[in-house]
């Protein structure tokens, strides 16, 4: 593409790099100038004007937009009409964003002149929301460089998904502790409820145990064999340890402890695991309430049926301080000991979070 001024006399067909205005006419920018045009600037006095020209083998902004955002798009992304260089994509269905970080970086490093943007990935969406955005900077790129574009797209599959929501039906465990109330357990679950709303999921089985291995391993076993999709464990107490309650109940059920803390903050004392082939969550303290915490990172992608392993909790430091519960004294700060979730610590004998 060459770019710059270029005499009136010969700018027909070329693209207006500047928009125009004098004696009441107007020219945008990116306007592809007619005979017309260059009759009207000719008699305005405009002897020069910018342009954009296209070479051989050039492909405009929009075609170009258009083509590379179609290459990015994957199950569950729709892409919208091109406009100013731009190319939008939209979640198709509700579910979570699957985004390819090495698939946009290696799009991004193929030319300045392309460029990729997207929401962070697996983050929760709803249908019609969008979700990237193509900008080709130029008025043209070569074709040369917008095929290496896609490639780069196309290497590992589809950059950009949306993994539909899967799981259904979730079974909830509680447990008791002297001094916790009915009505905390009775507001977790409603929060629990509001969280899996936008999924389609339910709460369908919920039972109440008291804070010991035996009797929530028990719970679990028939949670297991009810059908349900996904099963959650709120313990009455934070889990401290892999031989704590929760953690021991899932093994004397039969089940596994994958990982036990995260990266997240709000979030560190979650546990993730696996009973029956059905995934168990920990819920940490923080799960009670309605505001982001990691619970919901880990919630989200499992109810869209993607694995969330190790590898993939310990990759969440990064962004991972979603922040500080400033009507509580700063426990990063030191001061008095607080539960992870800026409840007071109760004695050590118990822990229990009210």
């Amino acid at each position: 593409m060459k770019f710059g001024p270029l005499v009136v006399d010969e700018a027909e067909g070329a693209i207006a790099a500047h928009s125009v205005r004098v004696d009441g006419l107007a020219i945008k920018k990116g306007k592809r100038l007619t005979a017309e045009d260059v009759m009207h600037l000719r008699a305005h006095g405009v002897a020069t004007v910018t342009v954009a020209r296209l070479e051989p083998g050039d492909v405009g902004e929009d075609e170009a937009a258009l083509s590379l955002a179609g290459a990015i798009a994957g199950p569950g992304v729709r892409v919208e009409a091109p406009f100013t260089g731009r190319s939008n994509l939209f979640a198709g269905e509700a579910g979570v964003l699957v985004a390819l970080r090495e698939a946009i970086d290696a799009i991004n490093t193929v030319d300045e002149a392309v460029t990729v943007a997207t929401l962070p990935a697996y983050k929760p969406v709803v249908a019609g929301e969008m979700v990237a955005t193509v900008k080709i900077i130029p008025y043209a790129i070569s074709g040369e460089v917008l095929q290496r574009a896609e490639d780069a797209a196309r290497a590992a599959g589809p950059a950009l998904s949306v993994a539909p929501y899967r799981l259904r039906s979730v079974g909830v465990v509680s447990t008791r502790l002297p001094g916790l109330k009915e009505s905390v357990i009775d507001k977790t679950l409603g929060v629990l409820t509001e969280r899996l709303a936008p999924s389609g999921a339910g709460i369908t089985e919920e039972y109440r145990t008291p804070h010991e291995a035996g009797a929530l391993a028990a719970e679990l076993t028939r949670l297991a064999r009810s059908g349900v999709d996904l099963l959650v464990v709120f313990g009455a107490s934070a889990v401290a340890d892999r031989k704590d309650v929760v953690p021991a109940a899932i093994e004397a059920a039969g089940g596994r402890v994958h990982h036990l803390g995260m990266p997240v903050d709000p979030g560190n004392l979650l546990l993730i695991g696996e009973l029956a082939g059905k995934p168990v969550i920990g819920a940490p303290g923080c799960a009670r309430s309605p505001k982001e915490n990691g619970f919901d990172w880990v919630l989200h992608r499992l109810l869209a049926g993607l694995a969330v392993t190790r590898a993939d909790i310990m990759a969440l430091g990064v962004g991972g301080l979603l922040m500080e519960i400033v009507s509580r004294p700063q426990p990063r700060a030191g001061g008095a000991q607080m539960e992870e979730d800026g409840e007071p610590a109760a004695s050590p004998a118990g822990r229990e979070q009210p």
